[in-house]
């Protein structure tokens, strides 16, 4: 039997979204948080959502869809408990289904995922390593690709490809473990041309994890043994006078060029000599976040081209946020890129955007929207 009637629509899959997060390096809870975020903002009517976590032993697993245990404040660290459902991954291009492991159980197919929201911050997650996972078996994610995530995670090479590009970068040295197993005094000795004080940075890490200012001489073995606690590979950098000004970039759709927001300026008002963890994640009172940042029209412009031309070069994807030094004397230097920046409603790269007229909901909307559109394979 035929009809002429038409036929009513059939209701539209929801895209399923694998919110990851966890992982192995030093910023596990700080990635809980960003996730706790997403789980409570990201839009259920059109997003199915499978939160995975990744515990710090390395282990994928099923985790509940509750942001509350996943929260960082004062008093709770939040953590992926390991002992829960292991969760594996498509293991070919014609696969992109979840699969669920529990002792004594047959495996349980968890669905087919159509994007990855990676929320991993430092090494394993957010440096290419999660990606180029990903990329074997052509499953879409949110961000940057291999290279741009490697590359911008690794301090020092980030500064070259920056200089490659034109674009101003403050003295700095690097230390590698060879060097400092081999000679470590002729590596302190290679800093004293920077002058006083100088900051310390693991090379591989973020959310100012292992970060030391040192005032002199004296301090500088310290500082270089803490941030090897994060990486055996240190960067130390000369202290550039001036305010931290950022700018949040959003990749454009198809063809169109990259977007930058509002500026934003974070000012730590007390008790702490610089933007360090307890600043960003717990002592909220302690900062005032500045958005639009109160610059010269000029500068802004300024800032913002030398954003895309950072985002352009080091061939990111999705979003960054680029944070720059602006001098007392008028001068731009950019100090670096995160591929994955901190994400929570509270975080700078967020808040530019809301203050550009994009809210935290439509944020995570819009980045998984360049995530479906995006091809897999070599771009």
């Amino acid at each position: 039997m035929t009809t002429d009637q038409p036929q009513p629509d059939q209701p539209s899959r929801r895209a399923r979204v694998a919110v990851v997060f966890g992982g192995r390096s030093s910023e596990h809870a700080v990635s809980c948080s960003t996730a706790a975020s997403v789980l409570r903002s990201i839009d259920r009517e059109k997003y199915e959502v499978v939160p995975v976590g990744i515990a710090r032993d390395g282990r994928w697993v099923l985790v509940a869809d509750d942001p509350e245990p996943l929260r960082l404040r004062p008093g709770q660290t939040p953590e992926v408990d390991g002992a829960g459902a292991s969760v594996v991954v498509p293991l070919s291009t014609g696969d992109r289904s979840l699969t669920v492991l529990e002792p004594g159980l047959p495996p349980r197919a968890l669905g087919e995922v159509d994007v990855v929201f990676p929320l991993l911050h430092g090494p394993f997650g957010e440096d290419g390593t999660l990606q180029g996972l990903l990329d074997l078996v052509d499953v879409r994610y949110v961000g940057s690709g291999v290279t741009a995530s490697a590359v911008m995670m690794d301090k020092a090479m980030m500064k070259v490809v920056f200089e490659a590009a034109g674009l101003k970068v403050g003295p700095y040295v690097v230390v590698t473990d060879r060097e400092w197993n081999r000679d470590p005094e002729a590596a302190l000795a290679r800093v004293e041309p920077l002058g006083w004080p100088v900051f310390v940075k693991p090379a591989r890490a973020g959310s100012s994890m292992g970060i030391s200012k040192v005032d002199g001489p004296s301090g500088l073995r310290a500082a270089v043994e803490a941030a090897r606690e994060h990486d055996p590979k240190v960067v130390i950098e000369a202290a550039v006078q001036g305010r931290e000004i950022e700018c949040g970039v959003l990749d454009g759709h198809g063809t169109d060029a990259p977007r930058t927001s509002e500026l934003g300026e974070a000012v730590v008002v007390s008790n702490h000599a610089f933007y360090d963890f307890e600043a960003k994640y717990l002592a909220e009172n302690d900062v005032r976040l500045d958005c639009p940042a109160d610059v010269p029209a000029a500068v802004a412009d300024r800032i913002r081209e030398m954003s895309v031309l950072a985002f352009e070069a080091a061939g990111c994807e999705g979003l960054a946020r680029v944070d720059f030094f602006y001098t007392p004397s008028g001068d731009v230097v950019i100090n670096e890129i995160n591929t994955m920046p901190g994400f929570t409603p509270h975080s700078m790269y967020p808040r530019m955007w809301a203050a550009s007229g994009l809210d935290y909901p439509d944020l995570i909307d819009e980045l998984i929207s360049l995530a479906l559109e995006r091809r897999t394979g070599l771009r």
